[in-house]
């Protein structure tokens, strides 16, 4: 494994047990094997243009790149043109969870996190709802460097619990969030599918483009039991005491239907989907996340 990735691996990271560090050493380390590519001479730092749609304002068109390109680009100005991203975090119960280093939770955290400190980085804006059956914590996107504090606290004191009920929560975002930018749903997707679904849809019509990390542990993708065991719900006081062996055909069917499911309702919205392995080296997010911020101003 490169040094790079082993530095971002789940086991270095949990080792860092403060969030903002570990957020910080993940960004650095992700963007200095970024400076060793050729994909980093797309540059992160692409904030001065986007391609001019019809209805914007032809003083701000830059006539100098069209007489070059023979393509129309507009002049970006950092009040009232840069990225708004706000990003969703799921803390209920399901997302305690995990046979790693992190569970999904600490998986998930971190995520955001590393975001919240690229997004800064780049001088754009940033918040953060955590978020079960309702908003937990809400923090209003901001782009000053030291938000990062007011991020990392709205995540670290929200403990997995209560259950999830995401339409309800991204019907709210739909309707509070006030400018189209980008929304980052960050969960297990352990919910009703089609309810989660039409929030992401409505976030759609809204005009914002929406990213999803679907965060999965390897046991839920692999179902690696063996012998006798207790399964006990996370979000319910049920269990079942049974052979996995006799569940696993079935639940890796159920499992592909779900996922299958999942990926063409965002591909139908024009949702970006990301499933990941919280066994995963943490720089396939934030890969993940800059393709996507790339590739904005074609999109809307």
């Amino acid at each position: 494994m490169p040094d790079s990735k082993r530095f971002l691996h789940p086991d270095a990271i949990k080792r860092i047990s403060r969030l903002e560090l570990r957020a910080r050493h993940i960004v650095e380390g992700f963007l200095s094997g970024m400076h060793r590519s050729p994909y980093f001479g797309q540059s992160v730092e692409f904030l001065q243009h986007r391609e001019y749609v019809p209805g914007d304002d032809l003083r701000n068109v830059d006539w100098k790149v069209w007489a070059r390109q023979d393509r129309l680009y507009v002049k970006q100005y950092e009040e009232d043109t840069n990225l708004r991203c706000t990003m969703l975090v799921d803390v209920s119960n399901s997302m305690q969870y995990g046979n790693g280093p992190l569970n999904k939770y600490e998986y998930g955290c971190t995520i955001a996190g590393s975001l919240a400190y690229l997004i800064l980085r780049q001088q754009d804006s940033v918040g953060c709802w955590a978020f079960d059956e309702r908003v937990r914590t809400r923090v209003p996107g901001r782009t000053k460097r030291n938000h990062i504090h007011s991020i990392i606290e709205s995540l670290s004191v929200n403990k997995p619990q209560d259950k999830t009920d995401m339409y309800a929560i991204l019907r709210a975002a739909a309707e509070e969030l006030p400018r189209r930018g980008m929304v980052v749903l960050v969960s297990d997707l352990l919910a009703d599918t089609a309810g989660m679904l039409r929030g992401l849809k409505m976030l759609r019509q809204r005009g914002h483009d929406v990213l999803v990390f679907h965060l999965m542990d390897d046991d839920e993708l692999d179902f690696p039991f063996s012998g006798p065991i207790r399964f006990e719900g996370l979000e319910s006081v049920d269990y079942l005491n049974c052979n996995p062996r006799a569940l696993r055909e079935g639940y890796l069917e159920a499992l592909g239907a779900f996922l299958d499911t999942v990926r063409r309702g965002c591909a139908q919205n024009t949702v970006d989907y990301a499933l990941i392995r919280t066994s995963q080296p943490l720089d396939a997010a934030l890969a993940t996340y800059i393709s996507n911020r790339l590739g904005m101003h074609h999109r809307n």
